[in-house]
């Protein structure tokens, strides 16, 4: 095994495990529901709040990941939200279990660390299909949650939440010991030379950097709150459905549906990969079909692969509104699972696209882009509890929230000067005249 590939490995096993202790609480939330007596909008109060401290948590960790190494910041995440993860399995008061739990969550964070940790370490070519597989083997552990914690713990969520959390620090052990941050001294260097607040504003104001991280809201910030979301709108859209299926206690509903939902958690993940492939193979053959977009750029191949996935995302938002409105529990199901394999291309073509714009900063784009894009895992779920017909709420998201999104990357995309000196402010207004500067990327 080749010294990249072993950090590959660890920084994809641990954001598999962040991933699997950030959704835990959703796996159970029937049963988490059921202990509590929680109502529908409290249920969306529960799903929505496994994003909470993910936008400032991101942005931070980003930072960090120049700042400390990823290494340092992967083993801190895992050994703090591991130890709460396994207090958590011992109370018995709701609103405890409630704060605890949105700590678990913070896991989450760690995603953009692993972006970082991976980009320090292969070479632009290779980009996408390296962030992919990162990406995506790691997010599987949603879809793991969803499928396999209530087969194996039934309503015993207390046990799931214990074992995580002891994994979790075990897994923070391994990654300090043999995790390192860079593939040299002064790639590593660089990143942390680049940590000032004016080198965090200048990429916060770039309007390329906006444009990706509302893109990541609507394909991860939506897997996200698909993830918090789906077990209850099975449970509950198709209630009767799932009954005629001959699944009708609580733990037997909640198996059911976390089967369903499973089924985006997959789809998303594992052709994340694929996504990332697909962006280093428009980028190898120069497709730019979209004459609205910029088609000189040398990364401008795979701006237009990413305006694909977000169109093919927005279509299948109104299809599930579709299936649902018509009752199809079988449509349903086929429809997210095409939907799923959307949201990974979307996910996929945002971060093989970051680390060329901003190579001299990677963290620090990244924790901005994945992390205020997870308010979308906040806000979606919420739409969702309190539109008055539970099957509606994607068609109310993808018209009213999503098509404005496409036009704003539009927009920012159509630049052939270079993306990321387009914004708020110049780049000697922030930067002076020796920022680092990038051919083709931090120009």
């Amino acid at each position: 095994m080749t010294h990249k590939v072993e950090q590959l490995c660890l920084a994809t096993l641990g954001f598999f495990w962040a991933f699997l202790m950030w959704f835990s609480t959703a796996a159970f939330s029937p049963s988490i529901g059921a202990a509590f007596d929680l109502t529908t909008a409290e249920l969306a109060l529960l799903a929505s709040s496994a994003i909470f401290l993910a936008p400032p948590g991101r942005v931070l960790a980003g930072w960090a990941a120049d700042r400390v190494g990823a290494h340092n910041a992967f083993a801190v995440i895992l050994s703090v939200t591991g130890l709460v993860s396994i207090a958590s399995a011992f109370v018995e008061s709701y609103d405890v279990l409630f704060v605890m739990r949105l700590v678990v969550a913070a896991a989450g964070i760690s995603f953009v660390v692993g972006i970082q940790h991976v980009a320090q370490w292969f070479d632009e070519h290779e980009m996408g299909t390296a962030e992919g597989l990162y990406a995506g083997t790691g997010n599987v552990g949603a879809g793991v949650g969803a499928l396999v914690l209530p087969r194996l713990y039934g309503v015993n969520f207390g046990d799931a939440f214990l074992h995580l959390g002891i994994g979790a620090v075990l897994i923070a052990v391994l990654y300090k010991w043999r995790g390192e941050p860079a593939r040299d001294a002064k790639t590593a260097q660089t990143a942390a030379d680049n940590t000032s607040l004016k080198d965090t504003l200048y990429v916060w104001s770039r309007y390329a950097a906006i444009a990706l991280m509302l893109a990541y809201l609507m394909s991860f910030g939506l897997e996200i709150a698909m993830n918090s979301w789906l077990p209850s709108y099975y449970a509950q859209g198709f209630e009767t459905a799932i009954a005629d299926l001959g699944f009708e206690s609580v733990a037997a509903v909640q198996t059911a549906a976390g089967t369903f939902a499973a089924v985006q958690s997959f789809n998303a993940s594992l052709w994340r990969p694929f996504s990332g492939y697909m962006s280093d193979l428009w980028q190898r053959k120069g497709w730019t079909p979209y004459p609205v977009l910029t088609d000189s750029l040398d990364y401008a191949p795979r701006v237009h692969w990413l305006l694909t996935a977000l169109l093919c995302i927005t279509a299948m938002m109104v299809l599930l509104t579709v299936a649902g409105l018509l009752g199809l529990l079988p449509l349903s199901v086929i429809v997210l699972a095409v939907f799923g394999i959307t949201v990974s291309f979307g996910t996929g073509g945002v971060f093989a696209i970051v680390p060329l714009i901003f190579p001299d900063r990677p963290g620090t784009a990244a924790g901005f882009i994945g992390g205020i894009s997870t308010t979308g895992g906040i806000v979606i779920p919420l739409v969702y509890g309190y539109v008055p017909n539970i099957h509606t709420g994607y068609a109310v998201v993808a018209l009213g929230l999503f098509l404005p999104i496409i036009g704003f990357f539009v927009w920012a995309m159509r630049h052939d000067g270079g993306l990321s000196s387009h914004g708020i402010g110049s780049r000697e207004r922030w930067l002076g005249d020796g920022g680092g500067a990038v051919p083709g990327g931090d120009d």
